[in-house]
């Protein structure tokens, strides 16, 4: 439990009530990984705005289950933001979409989703 994310935050934010906990978990699994999809894509497509709008938006939800990749979340979106097109930002991306996966298949045995 809590090996590629942590409740810390996510339980402050509760204020221990564990069927918020419960549906911040639900959420978590129904909007990243669609989010990360779309990351992908975008990156492999060179779809500089894509990639800034989704990474945007997964910034909040990484952050506060702390997956520990946020700065290569940010790496990836200002890549998109300033359409840095003379660098390779796969490295980065890979990093971000294993801690998703990671902490997806993590939060499903966690919480029997």
């Amino acid at each position: 439990m809590e090996q590629h994310y942590k409740l810390f935050r996510v339980r402050e934010l509760a204020d221990n009530d564990e069927d918020f906990v419960m549906a911040l978990a639900a959420t978590f699994l129904e909007e990243v990984p669609e989010d990360a999809e779309r990351l992908k894509k975008a990156v492999a497509e060179k779809d500089y705005q894509t990639a800034y709008q989704a990474a945007h938006k997964m910034k909040p939800t990484i952050d506060l289950f702390e997956l520990g990749v946020l700065q290569d979340l940010i790496e990836v979106q200002d890549w998109g933001k300033f359409t840095k097109t003379d660098l390779d930002i796969t490295d980065k991306l890979e990093i971000v979409i294993t801690a998703v996966e990671n902490t997806v298949a993590e939060i499903k045995e966690d919480f029997g989703i």
